[in-house]
């Protein structure tokens, strides 16, 4: 297209977005320049079009940042996308960090991917055709480019089967390898649980951990100055030793670790079946391949071994946070006869756990009760190996670990950590050198359990990063004493309750879109500080913390240091919000723990009900009280909503869905319940790009139901449809 037509565009941009729309501008004549590498200038000139301004500025109001160690957002065109110029140009910062930290030493790094493919499943690039260059780019196809820099720059990777353009290498697995190979560093090639349109690129230290403040700014401080980008053809880097396969008997060491740390706590036995699912991601190279050498009878459904897209994943949102998503895991567990479901996410560092109960249905464990059956099994449980040591937590993980650790006695809690499993690695590294942390020094290998709330594991110190493997064994082990006994893994978990106290934990997510969400979530924060609440989820404020006041937390280890510290923490008598925005994308995370108050006044799965129905009800106050703060109203239907649909979806179901719902009840028409359902899929697709929405919408149209009921009680399909819903 003319010059012209840039002209024009970046006017729009102008207009529309005022200085950061120039910015924008400016920023997009550089890409369109050729002095910036596998740019796709000619693609981009594509977008020169009035209909695409809002695509450009989010593509180009800034450069994707990198923090918490990496990159990571959507695949796409531009600065402000996973491509493979920022791909590039990271991995090129990286090359430069390394050669300055170490400049006496011959460099080596670990490169490691998931299973991610761009298919662009959203349709945003549908203007460009069924063919465009970016189109089939995967974590593998970048892994490839990655190496190609490092050899360019005299690196050499370590590259799971480089000849393979399947292979994969997992997140725990990476960690092990970069100590293991004796390397100065890794990088992984993975967007973990994000949905498939979604990508990343994250770097890790010689200790196998991402890097934390000062270091993390260092590194930085030098990709910021990354220019140049010098590579090698692959297959020369390959021929001349600076790409190599990763060792297969170091793998197999990584399931030794752990063939050793189970140390025969339970037989398996073959008649109870464990069923396993890796969300079709990369975990059975290390989930899989442990629980199979521990001889637990393995079963995996066909269609959720690995497949970047992630089809059959509900919502394609392969996340163990989510409990829709191991809902095909289950039905395939009704067919084999598995009264558990154990699961992973793409990149194998997070673990699920759903257990079925005896009326047949199925119970999704969050991650704080995941734990929270860990750390009980492996300190207090009478039959469990009644382990002492070191336990680690954020301080937004579940208060029930520190009443484990104080009943078991001999042993030292770590409990008020950032978020972030980078965390947990430092405490072991300060441990390893004896610098110690905050007054505790012990040997990193008493380590009994480190958790987090977002279903993160370790329980050995050689392992720097969560690893869905070690809680699989313990679970499947548990699960099967358990069925021996005619009880199930919630019935344990309510027994941790009754006498350990009501604790629970709910978590939520403000999601938001491109730069105007940025900018909402950093508005809740600054009016949080600005004026800190009152009340908050109908509950007097007992005390709020902010990890931004140096007089408290100590001055600012460096710049990087500000983002992971901004977190607002709010304490009631009844129950404790922590507020904490994401650095890269327009989310804002909210955890809510409850406390409990006094003993228990139910028993069992009323116990259980009462403390979820009390949490729950928290979380969505305090999800509305921040809402409020942005001057943004969401009613109850829109706050039952999934968090995996973002904020303007959520609006726009209350603002026309809902109303177009109630008036087609009126009507009758569609007539019959599946005729509506059709209708209703229709209606609200774009909430879940790529998948069936409906089941994201199950329980705001109960609730409505319910609440129609005495307007609409001539409406024939009222309840056919509040029955389908409740299911």
């Amino acid at each position: 297209m003319s010059g012209s037509s840039l002209e024009r565009s970046g006017e729009q941009l102008e207009k529309r977005f005022g200085e950061l729309g120039r910015v924008a501008a400016e920023r997009l004549e550089l890409w369109l320049s050729g002095d910036i590498p596998y740019a796709h200038a000619d693609v981009l000139r594509r977008h020169l079009d009035e209909s695409h301004v809002d695509l450009l500025f989010d593509a180009f109001w800034q450069v994707l940042p990198f923090e918490t160690g990496g990159r990571r957002g959507r695949v796409g065109y531009g600065a402000n996308r996973i491509n493979e110029t920022t791909v590039a140009m990271t991995v090129q910062g990286h090359c430069d960090y390394l050669k300055r930290s170490f400049p006496d030493r011959s460099l080596e790094v670990v490169v490691a991917n998931d299973v991610r493919v761009f298919r662009d499943l959203a349709g945003v690039y549908a203007f460009l055709g069924p063919t465009h260059p970016l189109l089939g780019v995967s974590s593998r196809s970048l892994g490839r480019l990655a190496c190609e820099i490092y050899a360019g720059n005299g690196i050499a990777a370590w590259f799971a089967n480089p000849e393979d353009d399947a292979a994969v290498l997992t997140t725990p697995e990476l960690s092990y390898l970069i100590a293991a190979l004796e390397t100065c560093g890794g990088i992984n090639l993975s967007a973990s649980h994000n949905p498939p349109d979604d990508n990343g690129v994250k770097t890790y230290d010689a200790f196998g951990s991402q890097p934390i403040a000062p270091d993390d700014q260092k590194l930085i401080d030098v990709m910021a100055k990354a220019t140049a980008i010098r590579s090698m053809p692959f297959e020369k880097a390959l021929r001349s030793g600076l790409v190599r396969a990763v060792p297969d008997e170091q793998l197999r060491t990584y399931v030794d670790l752990y063939v050793d740390l189970y140390d025969g706590i339970f037989t398996p036995r073959p008649d109870v079946p464990i069923v396993y699912s890796p969300l079709n991601g990369c975990g059975l190279n290390t989930v899989g391949a442990v629980l199979e050498r521990l001889g637990f009878p393995l079963h995996v459904p066909d269609d959720q071994r690995a497949d970047g897209e992630f089809p059959v994943i509900p919502f394609r949102a392969p996340n163990p946070e989510v409990p829709q998503a191991t809902r095909p895991a289950c039905e395939f567990a009704d067919r084999v006869g598995a009264e558990v479901v154990l699961s992973s996410d793409p990149d194998a560092d997070r673990v699920g756990l759903e257990a079925k109960l005896a009326d047949g249905s199925w119970f999704h464990f969050d991650g704080n009760q995941i734990a929270a059956v860990l750390g009980y099994f492996l300190m207090l449980d009478p039959e469990g190996p009644r382990r002492r040591g070191l336990v680690i937590e954020t301080a937004v993980t579940t208060r029930i670990l520190s009443r484990i650790v104080e009943e078991a006695g001999d042993s030292l809690l770590i409990d008020d950590l950032l978020v972030g499993f980078k965390y947990v690695a430092d405490v072991l590294k300060r441990l390893a050198d004896g610098r110690g942390y905050r007054g505790v020094q012990c040997s990193p290998e008493r380590l009994v359990l480190a958790a987090e709330e977002s279903h993160g594991v370790i329980m050995l110190p050689s392992i720097r990063d969560k690893d869905a493997s070690p809680a699989c064994m313990i679970l499947a082990a548990l699960h099967q004493r358990l069925r021996g006994e005619g009880r199930t893994l919630l019935d344990y978990y309510v027994e941790i309750l009754e006498r350990l106290g009501g604790y629970d934990n709910v978590n939520r997510s403000i999601m938001m879109i491109g730069a105007e969400g940025m900018l909402k979530k950093d508005r809740i924060m600054a009016s949080l500080r600005e004026s800190p609440p009152e009340r908050i989820g109908g509950q007097p404020v007992r005390r709020v913390v902010d990890y931004w006041d140096e007089e408290v937390f100590g001055p600012f280890a460096s710049e990087s240091d500000r983002m992971p510290r901004n977190v607002i923490q709010i304490q009631t008598e009844a129950f404790i919000v922590t507020v904490r925005p994401s650095g890269t994308e327009p989310k804002l995370k909210l955890y809510c723990q409850l406390l409990p108050e006094g003993p228990p006044a139910a028993r069992g799965r009323a116990l259980l009900h009462a403390l979820r129905r009390r949490a729950d009800a928290v979380a969505r106050q305090v999800y509305g009280d921040l809402l409020a703060r942005i001057d943004v109203s969401l009613g109850e239907a829109g706050l039952l909503l999934p968090d995996i649909v973002d904020l303007d979806r959520k609006l726009e179901f209350e603002s026309r869905s809902v109303g177009a719902l109630r008036e087609a009840l009126r009507r009758g028409d569609p007539a019959d319940l599946e005729a509506l359902l059709d209708w209703l899929r229709s209606e609200v697709a774009a909430m879940t790009p790529g998948t069936d929405a409906l089941p994201a919408i199950k329980a705001p149209v109960a609730w409505l139901c319910d609440q129609w009921e005495a307007e609409l009680s001539d409406a024939a399909l009222l309840s056919a449809l509040r029955d389908w819903a409740s299911r």
